[in-house]
């Protein structure tokens, strides 16, 4: 069954989708921004499989009884006891139609747990290992929230949001017609905006200490990576002073030769 992502439906899946990938804090109308992205998971793995519930009885050892059980477990918050029996499921039954919507749910366990490393690492092999499912869109932009989650303050190391954004801009460039790719460019303009505050503060801290050559070099990453990002007004007005206080020094410099 095609996932409903893909879908041609109105705009309640989609406007969901829009509120959950804003940050933890937003909320839209009375959605909250955490419970809408978990419902939009539940939703995501419901539609992997097709009306599971309808398809008739099953024991409980089946994959069919594994993957409800699973999915019951992760609606309810038990997302270690989800993981846990999904985990069974690939493992005893490989073969079944369900083993791969399982992965997903290990995946999906994880990341609504706040397990982003083990998330990250369970999405990344679901896209080595099945290169070509019709999946990958969800699961390249759930990587890139992975890296998104566990970005730092400005002030901090900014190797997570480098990673969000090279995510989101391979999701973009390989599936640019997604609806992920539509939620992923809000995300990445996020992701740059960060960068860009983070080599302004830089910039800022060599300029405070007199290092203006260093300063300038920053505050010029800016202005050629960063524009248009709502930061191009500061930085303008700091290369103009950095400049300015580099010729002072060179024309110090000159006098104190004569």
């Amino acid at each position: 069954m095609v996932p409903v992502w893909f879908m041609e439906a109105d705009s309640h899946l989609l406007h969901l989708a829009c509120v959950s990938f804003n940050s933890g804090s937003y909320k839209e109308g009375a959605i909250d921004v955490k419970l809408a992205g978990k419902f939009l998971i539940v939703v995501f793995m419901f539609s992997l499989t097709g009306c599971l519930w309808w398809n008739g009885p099953s024991g409980p050892g089946t994959p069919e009884a594994l993957y409800m059980r699973g999915q019951e477990a992760y609606q309810e918050g038990d997302y270690k006891d989800a993981v846990g029996i999904f985990q069974r499921l690939t493992e005893e039954y490989p073969l079944s139609k369900y083993a791969i919507p399982a992965e997903l749910g290990v995946a999906d366990s994880y990341f609504s747990n706040d397990d982003y490393i083990s998330a990250e690492a369970n999405y990344s092999d679901f896209m080595e290992f099945h290169p070509t499912s019709e999946n990958l869109p969800y699961v390249m932009c759930q990587i890139g929230l992975c890296h998104y989650r566990q970005m730092l303050e400005i002030d901090r190391d900014q190797t997570e949001t480098h990673l969000a954004e090279k995510s989101f801009e391979k999701l973009i460039s390989r599936f640019p017609s997604s609806k992920f790719s539509f939620l992923a460019e809000k995300k990445l303009t996020e992701c740059k905006k960060r960068l860009g505050e983070h080599e302004f503060y830089v910039g800022q801290f060599y300029f405070n200490i007199g290092q203006y050559s260093a300063a300038l070099g920053r505050f010029k990453i800016v202005e050629e990576k960063y524009a248009h990002l709502g930061i191009n007004y500061k930085t303008a007005y700091f290369i103009h002073e950095t400049e300015k206080r580099l010729a002072e020094e060179e024309k110090k410099k000159i006098e104190k030769t004569d």
